[in-house]
């Protein structure tokens, strides 16, 4: 399954770069026929019209890469689902709709944050794809949830696994340099310093689906810019999204990189504000990725845990019950 998710991936790509690379033959082709003021006949110029066989191609991959994102995160998510839950199910109405954890960072080494860049790349090259099976995905759970106001369980066990993957490695690397420890290529919840749950709603708004993931969304997504450096979707090798650059979160964690490299502590207080920064981001994640429709608070819950939450999670859960 995981398989085809990849190779749907790749091939939704690819059918936006067989368009391009048509589009960029016409242009040198029209180019070609007007030379110091000579137009060429429209015999001459015939060829250079758009290509229907890349046309086809292009569509050809397209829609062969969304069924196979789909059909691959369906099996991903009904697997899950499937998965033995030991999240109480009495307590789960008690818990935030979005609850994100990072333990604090302990026994941290002073120089290996300074390469984690390099170490992350295979998690970069795999969010890539994800991140492009995490829009397919979106967009075909929105088509439901507007004709039946449901969310499809196995679609959304799929994207909160993403978002959880998208999690770990950024507490791994730049948006929280929060531990050493690699994180698992995996889309369950093996025991790991961070976690990530989102609640799957019974029921959400048809007619918030068209509006709220750009138009309601925009407040945040100016906040965000200057909060993480990202506007979008978490899903980068940092976890922050689309980054555009400089930001308070960067600098927050550059500092906390130098002061482990000469001190070995991270101070506490950072770390707050850093998982703080991350859980606004990855609730207004959960709110335009249209898992929830509850309006993403304009806060900085600081802290490991989540303040509303009443105990830790245990980690070896898939997914909370729906509400």
């Amino acid at each position: 399954m995981v398989v085809l998710v990849m190779v749907g991936a790749v091939m939704v790509t690819s059918s936006g770069a067989v368009v391009a690379l048509a589009g960029m033959s016409l242009d040198l082709g029209l180019r070609g026929t007007v030379q110091e003021g000579y137009v060429a006949p429209p015999s001459t110029l015939s060829w250079a019209t758009p290509p229907v066989g890349a046309v086809l191609a292009a569509l050809a991959l397209l829609l062969g890469g969304i069924v196979l994102i789909l059909v691959g995160a369906t099996g991903i998510g009904r697997r899950l689902l499937t998965s033995p839950s030991t999240s109480p199910i009495h307590d789960a109405r008690q818990r935030p709709a979005v609850l994100l954890t990072g333990e604090p960072p302990e026994h941290l080494s002073r120089g290996l944050w300074l390469v984690k860049w390099i170490l992350v790349i295979p998690h970069a090259v795999v969010l890539i794809g994800l991140g492009i099976a995490f829009g397919v995905t979106t967009i075909a759970a929105g088509i439901v949830i507007v004709v039946s106001g449901r969310y499809p369980a196995p679609l959304f066990a799929f994207n909160v696994s993403v978002l959880r993957w998208s999690w770990r490695v950024g507490f791994y690397a730049y948006s929280a340099l929060g531990t050493d420890v690699y994180p698992p290529f995996s889309f369950g919840r093996p025991a790991y310093p961070a976690d990530l749950e989102i609640r799957r709603p019974e029921r959400l708004s048809r007619g918030l689906v068209l509006v709220k993931w750009w138009l309601l969304a925009v407040p945040h997504y100016v906040l965000l810019a200057a909060l993480t450096g990202g506007t979008g979707i978490p899903l980068s090798a940092s976890g922050t999204g689309d980054s555009r650059g400089l930001s308070v979160l960067t600098v927050l964690v550059l500092v906390a990189g130098f002061m482990v490299l000469f001190t070995r502590h991270y101070p506490s207080g950072t770390f707050d504000f850093v998982m703080g920064a991350n859980r606004w981001a990855y609730r207004v994640a959960a709110y335009v990725g249209l898992m929830r429709d509850e309006y993403p608070p304009f806060r900085l819950d600081q802290g490991p845990h989540d303040p509303g939450a009443p105990a830790l999670a245990d980690r070896t859960s898939t997914t909370l019950p729906a509400e």
